[in-house]
């Protein structure tokens, strides 16, 4: 698992592309980093400088102020490349790699405190947390408590740190990543 990085990165960029794996992706423990987040995206918030993605960079796009702030359409373009990498990535030879690669997953996994568990099961089950996220109707109206943006509406702002991912996009990119999760789903549970 340490000396995995070279190896399982030059395994993602034959299935993404070697430019994108450079674009996109952050080599350094990236099968514990994979697990990690993983693993957080249905809890309330996950740890950024651990993720296996390089940062969407921009601020987030707001319209209004005071009772009519809200996420501008606009923000919808600083996730637009990150989405079309994903819509054209064969989810088979995605999976292909990660099977080929699991023992590592699950040794992260056992390394995170889950000895008992199986980092397959609960990457299905992320996945469908995230299938089954609201879509709420824009615009998501904002607030500022403190420094950072919360959604006013507490049902969103309760929701798990994947979910707010997937709200903050747009609904349109959440539509197209929730397709392609899909997919590899089915690409996940299908006997090989």
């Amino acid at each position: 698992l340490d000396e995995s990085d070279g190896t399982f990165l030059a395994a993602l960029a034959a299935v993404i592309g070697r430019e994108a794996a450079g674009r996109f992706l952050v080599p350094e423990r990236l099968v514990r980093n994979i697990v990690v987040t993983v693993d957080n995206l249905p809890r309330k918030s996950f740890a950024m400088r651990l993720s296996p993605l390089k940062p969407v960079g921009g601020l987030l796009a707001t319209t209004g102020k005071d009772e009519s702030l809200a996420i501008a359409p606009e923000n919808a373009a600083r996730y637009a490349p990150w989405v079309a990498l994903l819509e054209k990535v064969d989810a088979r030879r995605l999976v292909a790699v990660y099977a080929r690669a699991y023992p590592l997953f699950q040794q992260a996994y056992v390394e995170l405190g889950y000895p008992e568990g199986h980092f397959n099961t609960r990457l299905v089950q992320v996945i469908d947390h995230l299938l089954t996220a609201p879509e709420p109707t824009p615009p998501l109206r904002l607030v500022v408590p403190h420094v950072l943006h919360e959604y006013a509406d507490p049902a969103l702002e309760g929701g798990s740190a994947g979910r707010k991912v997937l709200f903050r996009m747009g609904r349109g990119n959440a539509a197209r990543v929730k397709a392609k999760l899909r997919e590899i789903r089915r690409a996940l549970v299908q006997p090989r």
